[in-house]
């Protein structure tokens, strides 16, 4: 395969996503009639992928795909001499989730063998032909329904998933990812601006991202209602019929528990120790002292994707708003793919 066609395929494609996003549905041409159905199709099929969370994820990965970001990523790797199959397992809980793995698996010389996730069937398949149409036929792929003949695998899927697919490919290389969530520290002195900054990790995707923040540390002193005020751009999240479901689901049961929460009517807080939280609701927990946060972050390491906060805390952290702009270097479970990829 030619990598410099792969690579220019690439940015061809960023262009493409970018001139139909730009577009009005009155200018659509035959091929944007084309993309808009299959958004469309996508959406009838998995409630959560909203026509507006499918188009800020073909953004994210348009901004993504220049060649220079694409270029200056590849560089710090060994391409593989010799291809061989890698077997995807992909996930489905937001847009576009297992495109990261199928691009690496491409510029490292290899032949991803892709079984998709039954939430996320179109998307991915029509932008890998484009990609091959943009790269004069030098991308190659696969579907299947049942991984075989391969010599390596990257899989993704919930803990119990995990286990599984642990035992079931313990003879060959892989990497298998289970579930994550990220964490968001705050200083205590945000302004506004960066709390609403803070709604968008937490919100974007209605939370179904490893990368969405689920778990809050906030100062003794904090004022839960500055969360709530600054929250209130994701206000129509409520509208969503699945979302609002797991709301008055989880909302009922604290009530019957009696257990103490603050709510808004969109989103719930709930002051608890648990990494995890369920949808629609966001655990916090009030420290008096930073060594609190880096302890348990510590000790939930495994379990963690990122860490959102101000850089003055002395974090391995991102800034406010940035979960879900992941760059091309960032990985899934802090696994380097292409690292994976130069041995198999």
């Amino acid at each position: 395969m030619n990598i410099e066609n792969q690579v220019l395929g690439l940015t061809r494609l960023s262009h493409y996503i970018k001139d139909f996003l730009a577009k009005n549905e009155a200018d659509y041409n035959g091929n944007d009639a084309d993309f808009e159905l299959l958004l469309q199709k996508s959406k009838v099929e998995n409630q959560w992928f909203t026509i507006d969370s499918q188009k800020f994820a073909l953004q994210q990965w348009a901004d993504l795909l220049t060649e220079e970001n694409v270029k200056n990523w590849i560089s710090k790797y060994s391409i593989s001499k010799i291809s061989k199959r890698v077997g995807l397992i992909l996930a489905g809980n937001i847009p576009l989730v297992g495109l990261h793995d199928v691009i690496s698996v491409v510029l490292s010389n290899h032949i991803p063998v892709i079984k998709l996730s039954s939430k996320d069937r179109y998307m991915i398949p029509f932008l890998l032909r484009k990609w091959n149409e943009f790269s004069e036929g030098n991308v190659q792929f696969e579907f299947v329904e049942k991984l075989e003949n391969f010599d390596a695998v990257i899989a993704t899927g919930s803990n119990n998933t995990a286990r599984y697919l642990e035992y079931y490919f313990k003879d060959r290389l892989n990497i298998i990812r289970k579930n994550r969530t990220s964490v968001a520290v705050l200083k205590g002195d945000e302004s506004d601006d960066e709390l609403r900054l803070l709604a968008k990790d937490i919100f974007q995707y209605y939370g179904l991202g490893c990368r969405n923040v689920t778990r809050l540390f906030i100062p003794q002193d904090f004022v839960i209602d500055r969360l709530f005020e600054n929250f209130l751009d994701f206000q129509e999240i409520i509208n969503h019929n699945k979302y609002a479901n797991n709301y008055d689901y989880n909302r009922a049961v604290y009530l019957l528990n009696q257990e103490k929460f603050w709510d808004n009517n969109f989103v719930m807080l709930k002051e608890d120790d648990k990494l995890f939280s369920p949808l629609s609701v966001i655990n916090f927990s009030r420290y008096s002292s930073l060594d609190e946060v880096k302890n348990f972050i510590a000790e939930n390491e495994e379990n963690i994707q990122c860490i959102v906060a101000k850089n003055e805390l002395g974090l391995e952290s991102i800034e406010l708003g940035e979960a879900q702009n992941p760059g091309l270097d960032t990985y899934a479970d802090n696994v380097d793919t292409m690292k994976f990829l130069e041995i198999i």
